[in-house]
């Protein structure tokens, strides 16, 4: 089984910043790519940024110049810096990735979620 810890949600101020990590783990845990998806109150669940191991990223229209999706693949570690945070950017944010274990093929995983307020 693959298990994803995210951390570093909170409450900001409008133009300020976080840094999100979420890190995946289990036995013999491979990863192929890992992102950011986030979900504001009454509205469907969207990409934010996602990266592959071999560094490809992708991000959404809303947050490019402001949001830095990056791995560090010897930790199974996701990161998603953000800057110049906006109010509508407040939502819960969900780690996923595409990884196996050592128990488990090649599938998708989800975090619990971490909430990120952002204040006007």
């Amino acid at each position: 089984q693959v298990q994803l810890v995210e951390s570093g949600g909170g409450l900001v101020q409008a133009g300020g910043s976080l840094r999100l990590s979420c890190a995946a783990s289990g036995s013999g845990v491979g990863v192929a790519a890992m992102g950011w998806h986030r979900q504001a109150p009454g509205k469907q669940r969207e990409l934010v940024a996602a990266t592959t191991s071999g560094g490809f990223t992708t991000y959404a229209d809303s947050v490019k110049g402001r949001f830095t999706i990056s791995i560090d693949n010897g930790k199974n570690t996701v990161y998603l810096q953000m800057n110049s945070l906006k109010p509508e950017n407040t939502a819960v944010y969900y780690c996923n990735t595409k990884a196996r274990s050592s128990s488990s093929p090649w599938r998708y995983h989800w975090g619990q979620g971490t909430q990120v307020t952002v204040s006007s």
